[in-house]
């Protein structure tokens, strides 16, 4: 009465995957939206730290799990499909990348198995990671960060993105202090779920130079020839109106920029 097993994945029909469950499959990507890692501007330190764990996964040699963190539209989701195109760079074919969605947690397991023994080495993605109250998903990353019994696989690491650190909101954090027979246990059972990244790499809100030179480097990039007086006008109204800065929200304002000008993007 079991369900037949799982064809073996046909890794070489693309270099990205996206997990699927009902029934278990992994869909191929046949072009992944990527932004060049060189247009990512202001995120030196983390550019830097999660490229050189990528290509060090990509050469067969131990790399950590990392967490990325912090303010939203600051190129966290970017940066992570970005190494991995510099990891195909250096290596064609040698690193997938496979999508994993927050609400199929549950069902890693059965995917780590689809991957444990392969000869190729895989880059889990979940985007947006985070957990609300009675939301028990956080245990079966868990099990994976830690591995279990089996142990991670060798061939695997997971990179995930939050904007909260801890991955819990505070609000919970703190009413676990206030109402759990053992408040300090109650705690570490949540927060120490972020602990078991090696890396932590931190995204803050960047300064009003920052965001102009995000957009600098997207105009040279795209051929959108404008002043830098006019470009400065426009992207401080923009980002005024937007009510922040971001590297998501230069980006709107490149796309506007183009639509008015008539310039195709990619």
């Amino acid at each position: 009465m079991s369900p037949p097993p799982l064809p073996a994945p046909r890794f070489g029909a693309a270099d990205a995957f996206v997990w699927q469950v009902g029934p278990d499959r992994l869909e191929p990507v046949p072009r992944v939206a990527r932004v060049e890692i060189g247009l990512l501007v202001g995120i030196d330190r983390a550019r830097d730290t999660l490229l050189v764990n990528t290509l060090r996964f990509a050469r067969g040699f131990p790399a950590n799990n990392v967490l990325l963190w912090g303010a939203r539209g600051m190129g966290k989701s970017s940066l992570v499909k970005a190494a991995h195109a510099e990891a195909l760079r250096e290596m064609p074919g040698a690193v997938k990348l496979i999508e994993l969605h927050r609400e199929d947690l549950p069902s890693i397991g059965r995917l780590l198995g689809l991957l444990r023994g392969s000869s190729l080495r895989f880059l889990l993605f979940c985007d947006d990671l985070s957990f609300d109250k009675d939301d028990s998903h956080y245990k079966s990353l868990k099990a994976v960060l830690d591995g279990g019994i089996e142990g991670r696989p060798e061939n695997v690491v997971l990179y995930a993105t939050s904007n909260r650190r801890h991955l819990m909101p505070r609000d919970m954090i703190e009413n676990e202090r206030q109402t759990a027979v053992n408040p300090s246990e109650a705690v570490e059972e949540k927060v120490s779920l972020s602990d078991r990244f090696g890396l932590w790499l931190g995204f803050h809100a960047c300064g009003q130079d920052e965001f102009l030179a995000m957009i600098r480097g997207y105009c040279d990039a795209f051929g959108l020839a404008i002043s830098d007086e006019d470009l400065r006008a426009e992207a401080i109204e923009w980002s005024q109106t937007r009510g922040g800065r971001s590297g998501r929200v230069a980006w709107q304002y490149v796309i506007d920029l183009a639509g008015r000008r008539g310039v195709r993007l990619g």
